[in-house]
């Protein structure tokens, strides 16, 4: 691989008068082939599986043997010239076949399954936003608010289970 690579995916440039152009190419195209769109069989394994099918991808675990020795956390690519390594980027994304969730790369972690947003919209209305201060449960009245006070409760006691009321 040359020297001259992209910034952000490390996909290798041409050089002017390169020999073996087509080799370059075909490494980016392999590299292009695992990161757009990407989804992992599983995260943080830490053996390569005996027999991967080109085009499998795996987020490598902390403490990598075998062949990814040395790329703990990365995405390892399985492909017909063997396993490709791509280092994990601030803001990357996939899908983890295995567990049906989405994966993050933030804060020099994975994260699996965690949807962070300020704000939940359906069909263009906004559902659920950040959470508000608690909500003190009723108290006070006559026998007769009972019925209605416990219902209040329960209500109150499923929003604060969601975590869309402080407790």
């Amino acid at each position: 691989m040359t020297d001259l690579a992209t910034a952000r995916l490390a996909m290798p440039l041409l050089a002017a008068g390169q020999a073996g152009k087509e080799l370059m190419h075909n490494e980016a195209l392999a590299r292009l082939d695992m990161l757009v769109q990407p989804a992992v069989v599983a995260i943080g394994v830490n053996n390569p599986p005996a027999e991967p099918i080109a085009g499998q991808c795996w987020v490598v675990g902390p403490a990598p043997a075998g062949a990814w020795a040395g790329h703990a956390a990365a995405l390892a690519g399985w492909t017909d010239g063997g396993w490709r390594f791509v280092g994990p980027r601030e803001g990357f994304s996939a899908w983890c076949i295995s567990t049906a969730k989405p994966i993050a790369y933030h804060n020099g972690l994975w994260h699996e399954g965690d949807v962070s947003a300020d704000r939940l919209m359906i069909g263009g209305l906004r559902v659920v936003g950040a959470r508000t201060a608690a909500i003190a449960d009723p108290a006070g009245g006559t026998g007769v608010d009972e019925p209605a006070r416990q219902a209040i409760i329960a209500i109150l006691g499923a929003l604060r289970q969601h975590g869309l009321i402080a407790s």
